[in-house]
């Protein structure tokens, strides 16, 4: 499988929203701000990515398997769109790679040692501080 896979602006649909101030006029820092949605069922993305993005449990994928993405950083519309594109890779990008397997270990003859000497070690301390509080 491809982890290289870079969404563009064709696989999303995204909307420019402006937001206005009490006085009607548009807020400087929102005006240029973006709403992406992109469609996990419908993409182009392997079948289980898909699953794997479904499952995920982030606040910005809907019930529906959309992932909406907001972005007001920037004062371009542009750089907004540039930068929810990059957020959306990234998370694709981090679901893309399957998880490894955890290779089931048990401790060491010698870890267990270290462990229990340090143990004792810590209850003499402690036996030592709560005679000296006597």
């Amino acid at each position: 499988m491809t982890t290289a896979l870079e969404l563009t602006e064709a696989d999303v649909q995204w909307t420019a929203v402006r937001s206005q101030g009490p006085g009607g006029q548009n807020v400087n820092k929102v005006a240029s701000a973006v709403h992406l949605r992109f469609d996990i069922r419908a993409s182009r993305l392997p079948e289980e990515v898909q699953q794997r993005l479904l499952a995920l449990g982030d606040s910005r994928i809907t019930a529906d398997g959309v992932v909406v993405i907001k972005a007001q950083k920037y004062r371009t519309q542009e750089h907004n769109l540039w930068d929810g594109l990059q957020r959306l890779n990234a998370l694709v990008a981090s679901v893309a790679r399957p998880p490894r397997p955890r290779k089931a270990t048990k401790p060491t003859w010698g870890s267990q040692q270290r462990r229990l000497k340090g143990k004792s070690v810590r209850s003499d301390v402690k036996a030592l501080r709560a005679r000296v509080r006597d």
